[in-house]
């Protein structure tokens, strides 16, 4: 069921390989499409030049043009939930604080996918660890070798241990060699960064935007304001006036560098809380007719319903649930790693969301053992087939229960 570190190595290897490929063909059929619209041109004008007459004839038929096949580019981001960070979450590590087998499982769902992010609801600061909210190094560093490229900082807990912990966290997080989403260390920072990031990956101009609905009743200082981007004017009290100035500001911004796909990761809604309020609708609203073209959403801890408009183009998450937690309340140990795929026409530019999939995952949390994340189908046939290191019973009943559940909380039932 868990993937030996080895072979989770050559897998990341084979993804490179399979990058490298892409990039190859794509420059391949480029460079043949550029040969044969020469070879046209010179044909065209041998043609001309041999067919010229001072009086042509009305009768000369028409040429006929061909149009090469229209070469397309498809990625696919892998997204996940909330890491909590915790007493427990950072046990996993045990005293070595080695956190390889807590994401061995699913770490080719990262690693598989051209790029991987999720929510990092804590901070990267020293001891003490835990429900501080503060978490080790190596925790961070498990992730990146899981595959995980991007960190959603814009969340409850950016500014815990205030701007130099939110400074320390996203140099820390760098240094693992991912990249931070949604905060910044100062107000420099922010005014160069402008309150989006954008990567080419695959040839495919990626936009990523994070807010967070608020900072845990803390408030950014005054000349910091901008560091978190944060979704509601109010943010500090009732969460009823939304920031439209400021969310206009950022996706403006990044609209005028043209990328192909807008990507908003938000913070947002009720925790433990099923419901998808009509502030959150107007904020996807709001969003969705300012050019971003998928919401992926966490903060409630339960996984919530998608909505995928194929016609548009444009996919919802609004709550991918807990990627990495306690585990302790109900509904909060399941959830699931999306796929999702981006297609972009590279002769018309237009580039959208053109399909979806989802692997379930489970944390596991059981008596004297550290937790894990495992998938769900994989940890069933292994109870089953009686693996060694198989689920407790519990823990099996558990996931049969969240495999009937889980479609039913994406389709809104």
């Amino acid at each position: 069921m868990a993937l030996d570190p080895e072979l989770h190595r050559q897998r990341r290897i084979q993804r490179e390989q399979r990058r490298k490929a892409r990039r190859q063909k794509m420059l391949i059929r480029l460079a043949i499409a550029a040969a044969f619209l020469v070879v046209c041109g010179i044909l065209i004008a041998i043609f001309a030049l041999r067919d010229q007459d001072p009086a042509p004839s009305e009768t000369t038929a028409p040429t006929t043009e061909t149009t090469p096949t229209t070469p397309k580019t498809v990625i696919h981001l892998a997204a996940a939930g909330d890491l909590n960070v915790t007493d427990a979450v950072v046990a996993a590590g045990g005293t070595e604080q080695d956190y390889t087998n807590a994401f061995l499982d699913v770490a080719h769902l990262f690693a598989g996918a051209d790029a991987a992010f999720l929510n990092f609801e804590g901070n990267l600061c020293d001891a003490p660890y835990g429900d501080t909210r503060s978490a080790p190094q190596n925790l961070a560093k498990a992730l990146k070798n899981a595959g995980v490229d991007f960190l959603q900082l814009a969340n409850s807990y950016a500014i815990n241990f205030g701007m130099s912990g939110l400074s320390t966290t996203i140099d820390r997080v760098r240094s693992a060699g991912m990249e931070p989403l949604g905060a910044y260390a100062d107000q420099a920072a922010y005014e160069k960064e402008k309150g989006y990031t954008i990567r080419d990956i695959q040839g495919v101009k990626v936009c990523f935007v994070a807010f967070t609905k608020g900072l845990d009743g803390l408030a950014l200082p005054a000349g910091n304001e901008n560091c978190v981007n944060i979704l509601y004017a109010d943010y500090s009290t009732t969460y009823q006036e939304i920031n439209k100035e400021k969310i206009s500001a950022v996706l403006k911004a990044a609209e005028k560098e043209n990328p192909d796909i807008t990507i908003a990761l938000l913070h947002w809604g009720s925790e433990y809380n099923d419901t998808v309020s009509a502030s959150q609708e107007e904020v996807r609203d709001l969003l969705l007719q300012n050019g971003v073209d998928a919401i992926i959403g966490t903060h409630s801890h339960f996984l919530q319903k998608m909505e995928f408009n194929k016609e548009a183009g444009t996919f919802v998450a609004y709550s991918l649930g807990d990627f990495f937690g306690d585990a302790t309340t109900g509904g909060t140990a399941y959830s699931v790693i999306l796929d999702l795929e981006i297609t972009k026409d590279n002769t018309t530019g237009e580039t959208k969301i053109t399909g979806y999939t989802y692997t379930p995952i489970f944390t596991v949390a059981e008596k004297d053992k550290p937790l894990r994340v495992v998938r769900i189908p994989e940890a069933i046939l292994a109870y089953e087939a009686y693996y060694i290191d198989r689920v407790s019973e519990a823990s099996y009943n558990a996931m049969k229960n969240a495999m009937q559940r889980i479609p039913a909380r994406i389709n809104g039932d």
